[in-house]
């Protein structure tokens, strides 16, 4: 651990994962963003779906000025952040078998859209069984994942694999297990977890490489505008009345 405030150390760690993020997932970002892109061109409609505090990513690059318009979240009963009482109920729910599906059938996702799907570790039922689903219904699947936890941790579906075995693109954010950056002998457990600074980093790289595609195509991306300068409010009903049959956070 380096020198300096707990504050100094948590931001120097958090800092090298986006330097690394940067140097190294340069590719798959440009591929995912690439794939938003020849979605939104095709017609198709942009998905985000996180469970637990891997919501918050998600949920950040939905209805965003300087976000694209057509990201929707695509949410589960007691997965969107921690909104069920006991907070405990959503971590089990990510473990039940079959739930993922029935989330799926319950969704406006079909054929020819993207989904992306959030999880850190990418080893429990729901995010798995979303990815494999989804994708065979002719969806396109975005993860973003921690790759090192296939490595040390056991699956928990019942194929045995992780999230990253059922995409077409992989975002890793080289989470360490366990999502904590800091240690001291006078804290009983590792803390100061940067899953959701780096993980919301990837996402609006994504997203920023996906509205530069559409435009080097010469298609307007579909971009929001903050409702609290002078016109955004007015550019986004534009956006709205536009895209209106590919948005469903409005319904």
């Amino acid at each position: 651990m380096s020198d300096g405030t707990p504050a100094d150390r948590f931001l120097d760690a958090a800092i090298g994962l986006l330097q690394r993020v940067r140097d190294e997932e340069a590719e798959p970002i440009a591929a995912a963003g690439t794939l938003l892109a020849d979605t939104v061109a095709a017609g198709g409609r942009l998905f985000a779906f996180g469970a637990g505090h891997s919501s918050l990513a998600a949920q950040d690059v939905v209805y965003r000025a300087g976000g694209l318009a057509l990201m929707n979240l695509l949410a589960a009963p007691g997965m969107v952040g921690v909104d069920v009482m006991p907070a405990t109920l959503g971590s089990a729910l990510e473990r039940v078998d079959g739930l993922a599906s029935t989330v799926l059938d319950c969704s406006p996702l079909r054929a020819g859209d993207a989904l992306v799907i959030i999880s850190l570790s990418g080893r429990n039922a729901m995010p798995v069984e979303m990815a494999m689903t989804a994708r065979a219904r002719g969806v396109k699947v975005i993860g973003v994942t921690s790759v090192a936890y296939a490595a040390e941790t056991r699956s928990r579906h019942s194929s045995g694999t992780y999230l990253k075995d059922h995409c077409d693109v992989v975002l890793d954010s080289k989470i360490a297990i366990g999502d904590a950056e800091l240690t001291l002998d006078t804290v009983p457990a590792p803390f100061a977890p940067a899953s959701t600074v780096v993980t919301s980093a990837l996402m609006q790289a994504m997203v920023a490489t996906a509205a530069t595609s559409l435009a080097e195509r010469g298609v307007e991306p579909p971009m929001l505008r903050s409702g609290n300068v002078d016109g955004g409010l007015e550019w986004n009903e534009r956006v709205f009345d536009e895209y209106g049959d590919r948005i469903f956070y409005r319904r």
